[in-house]
């Protein structure tokens, strides 16, 4: 492991820990040794965290590069204005922790858990989220961008007046989500559970909307679909196009 304090461009001190395979206790060492110096971040690089349990611990403004964290445990953790860039988290648990302006990007979180986390503001670009479980957390603000979420459990969130690029939802558990004047810039719905979603005003001529069953096609009343569409949505009925 090696341990180092530097100053970025910015000018701000940070802590920076590499290529180290890290256990709650020595975490929590380094964050005593933080708050004891000049209260810098922490900065992981390269670092294993596999299967540690870090629950509740603060790690407000760390940042971690090509990280493993796959079961790794933040649960209940203060992790705003973190950033995770290009890091390994299958199965990682999240729930009820607090990720306020988070930012996540090219990173494998498949299968993670967000039950009840802070989410306001937080981001994903081009992240893996298959699988994961987004229960009611706190979403106001949360973006997603290039992002898979096939079969994710995103029920009751709000994506209202958003654009939404590249999100593949297919298989997801969209119930009650509101997708007003949304527009999906490319994208699938293909299979999604959309029992109660709203799409009033949403732009979906780019979306893959194929498996939308009949009793779904009327939760689009009031969006704007193609041509091609249409005719996809009347061959569910078992209509022919001609």
């Amino acid at each position: 492991m090696s341990l180092d304090s530097t100053a970025p461009a910015s000018g701000a001190q940070a802590h920076v820990v590499t290529d180290a395979a890290l256990t709650r206790a020595e975490v929590e060492r380094l964050i005593a040794a933080s708050l004891a110096g000049n209260k810098a971040p922490l900065h992981f690089t390269d670092c294993d965290f596999e299967g540690a349990d870090l629950s509740r611990l603060d790690l407000r403004g760390a940042e971690f590069h090509r990280c493993t964290i796959v079961e790794t445990s933040f649960f209940g953790a203060a992790l705003s204005h973190t950033r995770w860039v290009r890091c390994r988290g299958r199965e990682a648990d999240f729930a009820s922790a607090d990720l306020v302006d988070a930012e996540f990007q090219s990173s494998d979180l498949n299968n993670t858990n967000w039950r009840r986390a802070k989410l306001a503001s937080a981001s994903f670009h081009s992240c893996k989220l298959t699988g994961a479980n987004f229960e009611a957390c706190t979403a106001l603000g949360l973006s997603f961008v290039e992002t898979l979420l096939v079969g994710a459990h995103l029920r009751g969130l709000s994506f209202r007046k958003a654009t939404l690029q590249q999100l593949d939802f297919s298989d997801a558990d969209l119930a009650g989500v509101d997708f007003r004047e949304a527009i999906f810039d490319g994208g699938s719905l293909k299979d999604a559970h959309l029992k109660g979603a709203r799409f009033d005003g949403a732009d979906l001529r780019e979306a893959d909307l194929s498996g939308v069953r009949l009793v779904d096609a009327t939760l689009f009343k009031g969006a704007t679909i193609s041509h091609a569409q249409a005719a996809v949505l009347v061959t569910e009925l078992g209509l022919r196009v001609m």
